[in-house]
């Protein structure tokens, strides 16, 4: 396997925006930096499965959340050079905006902290780069309005 440090190529990863009574599914990882940032449940991307197969899974695997998918939201990239200006991670994530069908959503080893928020809560928060209007985006495609 590739070391996700200083790799010699992009890892491609999955996420989904669960939403519940207009609330959205979020949570914080672990480890600093990322411990006081909200963000989606989701990971890689493994052989031979689907971007839909790999953010369904996830958010069970992270938080025992079923859903099912709505649509595409859009994807983000993440790049984060070294001091020197050499390429120290890169990952593609594609997310989903999915409707929830069961779980409550409870915190684990990636994501001890999670909750459901409404929107105009989560723009308050600290969010990964671009992730507000993706929840957005999300939003409008379950209520049916995108």
């Amino acid at each position: 396997m590739t070391s996700r440090s200083y790799p010699d190529r992009p890892f491609l990863a999955a996420s989904l925006a669960v939403f519940r009574d207009g609330k959205v599914l979020l949570g914080s990882r672990a480890a600093p930096p990322h411990d006081k940032v909200y963000t989606l449940p989701g990971g890689m991307v493994e052989t031979g499965e689907r971007l839909e197969e790999a953010a369904l899974r996830e958010m069970r695997e992270e938080t025992g959340v079923h859903a099912e998918i709505v649509g595409f939201t859009g994807y983000s990239q993440v790049i984060v050079p070294d001091e020197a200006g050499k390429v120290r991670t890169h990952f593609v994530i594609a997310s989903f905006a999915g409707r929830w069908i069961s779980g409550e959503g409870e915190p684990g080893d990636e994501l001890p902290a999670m909750a459901w928020f409404d929107l105009g809560d989560a723009g308050a928060m600290t969010l990964t780069p671009g992730l507000l209007p993706i929840l957005r985006k999300g939003l409008a495609m379950v209520d049916g309005r995108e």
